[in-house]
Order: structure tokens, then sequence, then C-alpha cells
């Protein structure tokens, strides 16, 4: 079979072209192509984990709805001009070590991948969030590069974070998370889903030097733009390339017959809230640039900066659960530049913190010698 496959190869890859342009072809009298806009779903392919087991059952498998095509962009070509980084790689599952060890990473990767099966608001565990998966914003359970993946976070934790103020652990890092991404609360810290959660994250960072982020952790943070971000114009790149797959509404489209979604909810009483990190434009902004819509990659994206910053500014302009941050950035100058509450150490009002134009914001603080974040 493998020798089949070489040899008819140039054939395969003829087929596969014509098929694309046909497909364009049915596709451009109703708008295009159809894009999908898609967090962490559960219609992410080629996961490592679809074997992973813990010591009470399989996890569920991430599934692709029927008749999904799932194809690169047309005509898109990673850039060529510039030498690749060197960029991180999560280990292989053969170093998942034999014994509890090993059970624990196991547990603590399906944690990540099907949050909402567990600790959701059916959750077969408990019911601390509100139906996403950590995935949703970690993607591919916390392993894509430049997808928000996990890679530095045992390498750089504890440490301070001038959000709180204060020396913050990987517990409290992921409470965090359960209380603004997932708007809920975080499991106990002596709990077996929170070891298993710290102990996937440390295993991910196998071989990453303690104090070290490596290149390709976290997000990409785009050029600021000359203007403010425009949510009216992101309006139409999320109506042509997003509600496709989560809907006009925002509300995201659910796994029959279980508590997750396929299509997480990017608005609306069961998405994000106001305090996650994503809700900041330029987290959100770099998010989109090399994850959406499906299938872009920071060698394939298929959105330009602008668009990206539109969308970002129109999903974060929709309505969603507050969380009260009156306690956060006790050092009012330490705030990031698109923090979108006040009080500020600025003039600028809360509409361009969030919206932008930034550049005029960033001068201001480094003219008076506030950080700029």
């Amino acid at each position: 079979m493998k020798t089949t496959i070489l040899k008819h190869s140039s054939s395969w890859r003829l087929l596969q072209s014509n098929s694309l342009q046909q497909l364009s072809r049915l596709l451009a009298p109703v708008g295009g192509l159809l894009s999908l806009l898609l967090i962490g779903s559960g219609a992410t392919l080629a996961i490592r984990y679809g074997t992973a087991s813990t010591s009470a059952e399989a996890p569920l498998p991430l599934t692709t709805p029927a008749g999904m095509i799932l194809t690169a962009p047309v005509n898109q070509q990673p850039d060529t001009t510039q030498p690749k980084p060197s960029y991180w790689r999560p280990p292989a599952d053969a170093q998942i070590p034999v014994g509890e060890t090993g059970k624990q990473i196991r547990y603590g990767r399906v944690l990540v991948a099907h949050t909402a099966k567990y600790l959701g608001p059916n959750g077969s565990v408990r019911h601390i969030s509100n139906g996403m998966n950590c995935q949703n914003c970690h993607l591919e359970a916390g392993t894509k590069v430049l997808g928000n993946n996990y890679s530095g976070v045992f390498s750089t934790y504890p440490k301070f974070r001038e959000r709180s103020g204060s020396v913050e652990s990987v517990v409290k890092r992921i409470t965090d998370c359960f209380e603004r991404s997932l708007s809920g609360k975080g499991p106990d810290s002596n709990s077996r889903e929170m070891k298993a959660m710290v102990a996937y994250m440390k295993w991910l960072g196998t071989g990453v030097p303690s104090g070290k982020r490596p290149e390709g952790a976290g997000l990409v943070k785009l050029p600021y733009l000359d203007r403010a971000a425009d949510p009216e114009t992101g309006k139409l790149v999320y109506a042509a390339k997003c509600q496709s797959c989560h809907g006009s509404k925002g509300e995201g489209v659910r796994l029959p017959g279980t508590a997750q979604y396929t299509y997480p909810p990017l608005w609306g009483p069961h998405s994000y809230n106001d305090g996650a990190g994503i809700y900041r434009l330029t987290s959100f902004a770099g998010y989109v640039k090399n994850n959406m819509p499906f299938g872009a990659t920071y060698e394939r994206p298929q959105l330009t900066d602008a668009e990206s910053w539109d969308v970002a500014a129109f999903v974060n302009s929709m309505p969603r659960p507050h969380k009260d941050q009156s306690h956060d950035w006790p050092d009012i100058r330490t705030k990031p530049v698109d923090f979108p509450y006040g009080p500020y150490a600025d003039t600028f009002s809360e509409k361009q913190h969030k919206f932008g134009p930034y550049q005029p914001i960033v001068e201001a603080k480094k003219a008076t010698g506030s950080p700029v974040k």
C-alpha cells in the first residue's frame, strides 16, 4: 500500500488540485469559500490523544461533522522568504511514563480536551464550568504551535503577575482560566483533577529549561493598526468566515448527544467572560491570525492582519458574562494598552483602550516611564 501511494502521489496531487478548483467554482455563487472559525473545537484533526485513556474510561473521540470538507485554503503557500524559527514541539506519547504518573498525565490531557464532559454544567465529576473546553482556547489540548499552547507554563511558573499583583503558581493560573475563560470556578487544589492537569502541563514542558519560554509558545502579537479595530467591518468578516459554524448569534453548536460543543459559543451566557485573557484584543487578534478559520496555521494564515483585528473587535463587542475585576491590576500603571476597563494612569478612554488605535497609548506610556504591555 505504501509503495502504491508513493507511486501515484503526483496523480493524487493533481486530483486534489482539480477537486479544490471545482469546489471553489461551486461555492462562488453563494459567497465564495465558506471557511470555519473554530476555537479549538472538537473537530480538530490528527489529534495525538485519540487513544488516551484514564483509569475509568476512554475519552470522547474528537469527531468532525459529517460532510465537512477539511482542506488547506486554495493557493495559500507558506512564506519561504524568512528563516523558520525552531519552534517547540510537544513530546511524543512514547515519553509518557508508565504507572500512576502516566495515568495522571493522560487524565490531565483528557480533562483539557473534554473539560465539559467531566467538569461542565452536567459534568460526570463536578459542575464547575460553562460547557466550553480548555482546548477551545489552548488548541489541540495545549499542543499547537502559536495556538496558546502550554509549552512554557511549567518552566515559567511560579512567577509574579501584574494582573494580581502577586506571585502565582501553576494551580493559580489554572484556577484563573476556570474563573475567566470557563466562567466558573477552579477545581480544588488537592483534587485529582487539578493534580492531573498540573502533571500534564509539566509533561508538556519536558526538556524546556527552567525560566525559558520556548519559541512558538503563547500567541503572536500583531502589529498595531493605524486606526481603531472596527466591529462593523469585523461583523462582515464573521458573516463570511465564521457564522456557518458558530452561528449568527455566536451561540455555537453542540455535539449531538453530549454536553460538549462541536463549535464553541463566541458570545452569550455560555461563552468566556470579560475577564478572560482572550477578551483583550491584542491577544484575540493574534490568536485569530494564526489559527482561524479552521485549517489556518502560522505557515498558512487565511485572514489578513486587519481582518483579524476587526473580527476580534466584533466578537468582543458582543454581550457575555461579566466578571468583577476591581481587584485586578493593583498598580494601574501596569495595565496593558488594550485593557478595556479603567481607571487608567493616562487620559485615554475605555473605548480607545479596547479597540485602539493603540500607538498613541504606547507613546504616552513611554513618555511617563510606565511599562508597555
